[in-house]
C-alpha cells in the first residue's frame, strides 16, 4: 500500500506559470453572469481552491523543472494553442524529454478544428485533445453531433480525447458534462481512447461502471487533492480498473505540487496498482512511448 518514490510519475494535467497566465479563462467570460466570476476570481473556481501564488516567480519554466524533480514528476502534459512563441510551445521543443502536448479543441469552429489538430499533430506531436464542454461558448456537449469530427480526427490519429466531465467548478452549467453522455460516445466510438477528467462528481458510480462497460474509458485524477479522490474511483482502480486510472494533478491552476504529494502517501492504492496509476497507464494510453 506504500507509494513507491523512484516511478517516475507522469503528470497528465500540469501548466508553467507566466504572464500568460492572465488570459488562460478569457474565452469563458462571456458565460460567467455573477459578480465574483466577472470581477473578483482570479480563476473561475477559486471559491473552491487555495491558489499558488507565483506572481513574483521569474523563470516559471526553470520552476516547474525544479518542482517536478523534487516530486518525483519525469514528464508532464501541458495545454498548446499553437503558437511558437507562447511558453508551453517552446517548453514542448526545448524539453521534449519532459513535456509533451496537448490541444484543447472547440467544435464549434468545424472543419478548421479538425485541420488545427492534424497540424499540431506534425508540428508539435501533441499527444491528446482536451475539452471543457461547459465552458465552450455556445457550450457543446460531450453527446453532441459538433464533436463527431473531432472524434474522428481522434481516431485518425490514434491519441485520446479528454474532456472534463461531473459539475464544472466555475459557475456555468453542467448539462454538458454529464457522465451519462459519454454511453453514447463509447458505444458509438469503440475506437476512440476516451480519458476523463476533473472528477465526475457527483456520478462517479456512473463512471466507474461506464468504465467496466467499455475498455476505451478510462479516468484521470485532474482537479482533486488526493484527500479528495472519489472513494469508488479508488476501490475500482483496486480491483477491475486497474489499467484505467490515472494520476493528474491541477498546477499551478489550483493545487501546489507540495499539496498534492504531501496528500498522495495517504491514498490507499494496492502495491500493484501504484505504478499503473502513477506511470504505466498513462504511457500506454498517451503512447508516451514512441
Amino acid at each position: 500500500m506504500a507509494m513507491p518514490n523512484d516511478v517516475g510519475i507522469i503528470d497528465l494535467m500540469l501548466m508553467i506559470p507566466s504572464a500568460e497566465q492572465s488570459h488562460w479563462y478569457d474565452y469563458m467570460k462571456p458565460l460567467f453572469l455573477d459578480s465574483d466570476s466577472r470581477d473578483v476570481f482570479s480563476m473561475p473556481a477559486q471559491y473552491m481552491f487555495n491558489v499558488p501564488d507565483l506572481k513574483n516567480i521569474e523563470d516559471g519554466r526553470a520552476y516547474t523543472l525544479a518542482q517536478m524533480d523534487q516530486h518525483g514528476i519525469s514528464r508532464a502534459m501541458v495545454g498548446i494553442s499553437g503558437d511558437p512563441g507562447l511558453i508551453h510551445e517552446q517548453a514542448v521543443a526545448d524539453h521534449p524529454d519532459r513535456f509533451f502536448a496537448s490541444y484543447e479543441a472547440n467544435p464549434n469552429l468545424a472543419m478548421d478544428e479538425v485541420r488545427k489538430i492534424r497540424r499540431l499533430k506534425q508540428e508539435f506531436d501533441i499527444k491528446a485533445v482536451t475539452a471543457f464542454p461547459s465552458g465552450l461558448c455556445p457550450q457543446v456537449p460531450i453527446n453532441d453531433k459538433r464533436w463527431y469530427p473531432i472524434y474522428t480526427t481522434c481516431i485518425d490519429l490514434d491519441i485520446p480525447f479528454c474532456p472534463c466531465v461531473g459539475v464544472p467548478g466555475p459557475r456555468l452549467p453542467m448539462e454538458p458534462q454529464k457522465v451519462e453522455h459519454l454511453d453514447e460516445v463509447c458505444w458509438f466510438f469503440p475506437e476512440l481512447k476516451v480519458v476523463m477528467r476533473h472528477g465526475g462528481e457527483p456520478w462517479t458510480e456512473l463512471a466507474w461502471k461506464l468504465m467496466l462497460k467499455y475498455p476505451n474509458l478510462n479516468y484521470m485524477t485532474s482537479a482533486f487533492a488526493p484527500k479528495y479522490y472519489p472513494k469508488d474511483i479508488i476501490e475500482f482502480a483496486n480491483t477491475r480498473g486497474s489499467d484505467q486510472v490515472m494520476y493528474a494533478g491541477y498546477f499551478p491552476m489550483g493545487i501546489s505540487l507540495e499539496r498534492i504529494f504531501e496528500d498522495m502517501p495517504n491514498v490507499p492504492l494496492r502495491d500493484d496498482v501504484w505504478p499503473k496509476f502513477l506511470r504505466d497507464n498513462a504511457q500506454r494510453v498517451f503512447k508516451l512511448d514512441q
